[in-house]
């Protein structure tokens, strides 16, 4: 197949005016062919939306090209339009003249961007709506919306960022199904689609190509060509398998700096960016664990479908409670520790008791902040010190989030205290 889009060893590195530059993307390489969606999965802040936005052109890449019909793209393309998580549509405008908006831009005659602008509002099924205000309009009919303000400009590529993210249940499955339908029709000239996500099963159900999105920097992990033919039946034995071999690939250690080789749990370092976990989540979902048999795998798909968790509600989870040993994950499944079954069945003091203890075994800046403390003769210290080393090697963003992360679980764990107003962190009982 013909490739439209070529991305070449894409880098894209933001400054910051205290440290380093922040590295989102990589060495970042595909192409996109004609007749294939492509779904670019991965988890939340991995940089799956920056490069997107490098694809169509609205910011440049530190490095690398982006080539479309052998031109690199350096602006907005004629032939490349984006549909997006928001809506943004203009309230003060009707239907029709929101999807007029991208034709009147390019300068089209009046006649023909509307009879354009009807014909788009029919392809995406929202013919007798073309008078209707945003305020009008359910989610779904407002995605309807942008996703014809997309098709209005006839483009070959279509670029989606989490267009149905922001939906229900059952409006985000009707969707898929029309953006299929229209796919397979003869109404547009599209011939690739890119589709950014964090749903598993959205990828699965959509893709021909799934790209695997690693983190921290952003690059593509692995690459998996999906065979099953369209419509697919999300109760078939091949579409679980392929949901399964999704997890099973997402879930195993990446070769990544903070990791030891062969190591049986995920070892991190002092500046490690700690997901932003609830102590409630932590407990919970270890308390949900122990309800399983304790000596089986428990598949992650079938806890994620019941506990209606995405990968960005999961992932977070059971990387923090690997990290400090109260799970093991592999292939796609997860088991209890000793510890965490512990963990799971202990009244409220000893639960803590054990948190804390794998807490400064475990997580080494909270480790830190501890012997920071002990070393101190007043037994109190500012946050800003702790932050100030976290963005030597994080955003400040980052820096600032996993900070507050470690004072709660610090706090929960009473191996230290915090002052909200003041900022200091101290021990309550320094003896």
């Amino acid at each position: 197949m013909t490739a439209v889009i070529e991305v070449r060893n894409i880098k894209k590195a933001f400054k910051r005016h205290r440290s380093q530059e922040l590295l989102v993307l990589d060495n970042v390489n595909f192409s996109m062919r004609e007749g294939e969606i492509i779904a670019l999965l991965g988890r939340s802040g991995s940089g799956k939306s920056t490069l997107l936005r490098i694809i169509a052109g609205l910011i440049r890449p530190t490095a690398g090209q982006v080539i479309y019909h052998k031109q690199a793209i350096t602006r907005p393309e004629p032939g490349l339009t984006m549909v997006f998580q928001h809506f943004a549509l203009l309230p003060w405008l009707t239907v029709l003249e929101n999807v007029e908006l991208g034709l009147e831009a390019q300068g089209v005659a009046k006649d023909e961007r509307r009879a354009r602008a009807i014909e788009a509002i029919d392809i995406v099924g929202l013919d007798g709506f073309e008078s209707a205000y945003p305020k009008e309009l359910s989610g779904g009919m407002s995605q309807r919306v942008g996703l014809a303000r997309a098709l209005v400009v006839d483009p070959e590529v279509l670029l989606m960022d989490e267009p149905f993210s922001a939906l229900d249940v059952l409006t985000a499955d009707n969707l898929r199904g029309d953006l299929l339908d229209i796919w397979h029709s003869d109404k547009t000239r599209i011939k690739c689609v890119l589709l950014v996500t964090h749903n598993i099963e959205e990828a699965a159900l959509l893709a021909d190509r799934i790209l695997v999105f690693d983190n921290d920097p952003g690059c593509v992990r692995a690459e998996i060509k999906v065979e099953l033919k369209h419509p697919r039946n999300e109760q078939a034995a091949e579409f679980h398998k392929l949901v399964d071999d999704i997890y099973g690939l997402m879930t195993k250690p990446e070769a990544a700096t903070f990791i030891k080789p062969q190591a049986e749990f995920k070892i991190i370092d002092q500046h490690f960016r700690l997901p932003k976990v609830e102590i409630s989540e932590m407990m919970g979902f270890v308390e949900t664990l122990s309800d399983y048999d304790p000596h089986a795998k428990i598949d992650l798909p079938k806890l994620a479908d019941d506990l209606h968790f995405e990968i960005d509600d999961l992932f977070p989870i059971t990387e923090v409670l690997e990290i400090m040993h109260f799970i093991q994950v592999s292939e796609g499944d997860v088991v209890l520790t000793d510890s965490g079954r512990k963990l799971a069945l202990a009244e409220m003091l000893d639960r803590k008791k054990i948190f804390a203890k794998h807490l400064m075994e475990y997580v080494p800046l909270a480790r830190h902040v501890r012997a920071v403390l002990d070393k101190e003769s007043e037994h109190e210290v500012s946050e800003t010190v702790f932050l100030s080393e976290l963005e030597t090697v994080l955003s400040d963003d980052s820096a600032e989030e996993t900070l507050a992360v470690v004072i709660d679980w610090g706090r929960y764990a009473e191996i230290f205290a915090y002052d909200y107003n003041s900022g200091m962190l101290s021990l309550e009982n320094p003896q």
